[in-house]
């Protein structure tokens, strides 16, 4: 398997379903802990927790200092929420400042939340990007010029172990960019997302989407209802995202925590489904997914 900076794509692109779990503490001695994670990402929330910056920059010093991982990458693949959500592109322009702090810290990618319209999203892609990527743009595939700006690519290309040139031609969304190394997500997690779907999974630039079943309850009128077995209106929201997911060829986040079923059958479900992006596991699920569905 080839060695890419985000190992996460490396996965992908050969058809693996990828593991995850939470940061933890935003430390320099976490970082150096997380490096050596049982999980393929690791993702630090912002969306719930208080944006620190600070401490994020510490903690992926630590990743890139206790390195490599176990299986000979350079640093832990670590995606961020943001405070802000994708609602319109209004608010996603308004908080591009966020998606510039958290790329110089040297992650590499978002899941962005309540992705709700499509030129909310296409705005998100466009934060992401430097202005000289042209993939996309235009008729290529009605993105706009990328909004990155020059000066904050120093800290990000020294923890990838790149020269600041190398790193500004990689740093930019897969698939979309066959070379790129962000990966970039969406939650489609009410009722509005739901609606839109089709169209805002297809924005080139997009990885994976997932469909957030605790906010999706929450707008179908349910305070709890995170896992199955879901009302009807969920599990049709739950089939739309994941047919949007499909038509737009990019992978599907979900968990699945059925109590009348064993740890391993509920693993087995999302596997058998196609799950990509598997949620609310631990080294044990993906020790057992791993003898599922081996990696080659």
């Amino acid at each position: 398997m080839a060695k890419r900076i985000n190992r996460c794509i490396d996965l992908m692109e050969a058809g693996h379903p990828i593991y995850y779990t939470g940061a933890g503490e935003l430390t320099y001695e976490n970082g150096k802990k997380q490096s050596q994670t049982w999980a393929d990402f690791l993702i630090v929330d912002f969306e719930k927790d208080p944006f620190d910056v600070v401490g994020l920059n510490q903690f992926m010093q630590g990743i890139v200092d206790g390195g490599p991982t176990p299986d000979g990458y350079r640093m832990t693949t670590v995606l961020a929420t943001l405070p802000s959500n994708a609602k319109t592109r209004n608010e996603v322009e308004a908080n591009a400042w966020q998606v510039r702090h958290v790329l110089s810290a040297g992650i590499h990618g978002i899941l962005h939340t309540h992705a709700r319209q499509a030129d909310a999203v296409q705005a998100f892609v466009e934060q992401v990007r430097w202005p000289f990527q042209t993939i996309g743009v235009g008729r290529d595939g009605g993105l706009g010029q990328g909004q990155r700006g020059a000066g904050g690519q120093g800290k990000p290309a020294a923890l990838w172990g790149l020269t600041q040139q190398e790193y500004v031609k990689v740093s930019d969304p897969w698939p979309l960019n066959p070379d790129g190394e962000l990966i970039l997500g969406l939650k489609l997690e009410d009722r509005e997302c739901v609606a839109n779907a089709e169209f805002t999974a297809a924005v080139p630039g997009i990885s994976f989407a997932e469909w957030g079943p605790g906010d999706m309850g929450m707008s179908y009128g349910f305070s709890d209802a995170h896992d199955p077995p879901y009302p009807e209106e969920m599990d049709q929201a739950r089939l739309k995202v994941r047919a949007a997911c499909d038509k737009a060829g990019i992978g599907f986040l979900c968990s699945w925590h059925d109590p009348n079923m064993s740890e391993e059958e509920n693993l087995t479900y999302m596997l058998d489904w196609g799950v990509k992006v598997i949620s609310g596991g631990n080294a044990e699920v993906k020790e057992m997914g791993l003898k599922i569905m081996p990696r080659d």
